[in-house]
């Protein structure tokens, strides 16, 4: 009779490093995170809203993912640079890992830097619009910035909500010293926004048929009533990609062996499990101004009152679409060509999604070289 032989040393290592790793994936995926760890001072706190300082790197050399190293340079770009991040997002995006990490690679090419930190807004913040981050709070973050920096000329940096606070907080037309709009996936015309903007569309004519019919609006409503939570903004993000969400968490199954990837996939995963809410306020702007009536489409700011226009926009723009963005298409993004008053405009299409073309491989590959000498050229 055949004698069955006991597991052999190896397998049973692996099964204790799979176990092990599983373990702390689900267990104490804190420990696995690498993401935050570029130093920073906070400058400004409200409570709520913060605002990061990024001191100069102590190393001489970066290394990207892709094995380039990038010389810390020994010469500070002389206008410093602001990164408006959206809403609903936390701040590890833009220092996710070591070797990918945005502020990181901007410090090492010279930047004076700073970050907006919107926070996480409690259902007290509710009344929040879009107009309380474009025309109120970053007015006041910019000019702390140019006190901290001494210097009054600035740049900025925005991704998706971000981009579009940066682009309205200039149709203010309040900021003569502002140079430099570096937007990254930014909307403007919501209906020209591929599948998006055909559920845009749709729900524009059945709620502007409710409109006519019974006066009701977005602002209307109890703006608790239309808060989105955290966890479902998480979701909504996931859904833009399905199978690709799907795939991760087969892939982190094939791959708890790994340590390594176990400990990329939990830095993932902080950021993109941990969204943050949407004040009540700010969707039903984002009804009313955004889906309904398209405002910015037409030159306008999501705003009440009608202050300011993109035809004030004096800034240099950079703008950067991703070809696989189904969030912020390039015709949807594009569309501002044509209402802002700039005369300086770039215009670039990189491989990529809407989170990939802010901080994954290819824009650091694609955009985050381009980004920064385009900037240096016009410092």
């Amino acid at each position: 009779m055949a004698m069955l032989s006991a597991p052999s040393v190896p397998s049973l290592k692996s099964a204790r490093r799979w176990l092990g790793n599983a373990g702390q994936r689900l267990f104490r995926s804190d420990a696995l995170v690498q993401a935050d760890a570029t130093p920073f001072q906070v400058i400004s706190d409200d409570g709520l809203v913060q605002l990061r300082y990024y001191p100069p790197l102590r190393d001489t050399e970066i290394e990207l993912d892709n094995g380039e190293v990038v010389p810390v340079s020994t010469r500070t770009q002389r206008t410093p640079l602001v990164l408006v991040p959206p809403l609903a997002v936390n701040m590890l995006i833009y220092d996710l890992f070591p070797r990918r990490s945005l502020v990181r690679y901007l410090r090492a090419r010279g930047f004076e830097l700073y970050l907006v930190d919107w926070g996480r807004p409690g259902r007290a913040e509710n009344h929040h619009s879009l107009a309380t981050y474009f025309a109120e709070k970053l007015p006041a973050l910019l000019e702390r910035v140019r006190e901290h920096s001494g210097e009054r000329r600035l740049s900025l940096h925005g991704w998706s909500f971000g981009g579009l606070f940066s682009l309205c907080y200039a149709g203010l037309g309040q900021d003569p010293d502002l140079a430099n709009l570096v937007l990254v996936g930014t909307p403007t015309d919501y209906h020209r926004n591929g599948a998006l903007g055909k559920q845009y569309r749709r729900l524009s004519r059945n709620l502007k048929w409710l409109r006519r019919r019974t006066g009701l609006r977005a602002h209307d409503l109890n703006p608790a009533w239309l808060r989105s939570p955290g966890w479902a903004n998480s979701l909504a993000f996931k859904l833009t990609n399905p199978v690709a969400s799907v795939q991760g968490y087969w892939n982190l199954v094939k791959n708890l062996h790994d340590r390594d990837f176990v400990s990329a996939n939990a830095t993932n995963g902080a950021f993109l499990n941990d969204m943050v809410a949407y004040p009540g306020g700010v969707i039903q702007d984002i009804i009313h101004y955004l889906w309904v009536d398209n405002v910015v489409a037409r030159g306008q700011l999501p705003m009440p009152g009608g202050g300011g226009q993109l035809s004030r926009v004096q800034a240099s723009i950079l703008n950067i679409t991703g070809a696989g963005d189904p969030i912020v298409t390039r015709d949807c993004s594009h569309a501002m060509d044509t209402l802002v008053g700039s005369r300086d405009k770039t215009y670039v299409t990189i491989p990529g999604g809407h989170m990939g073309i802010l901080g994954g491989a290819t824009a650091q590959q694609e955009s985050w070289a381009m980004i920064a000498d385009w900037l240096c050229q016009r410092d």
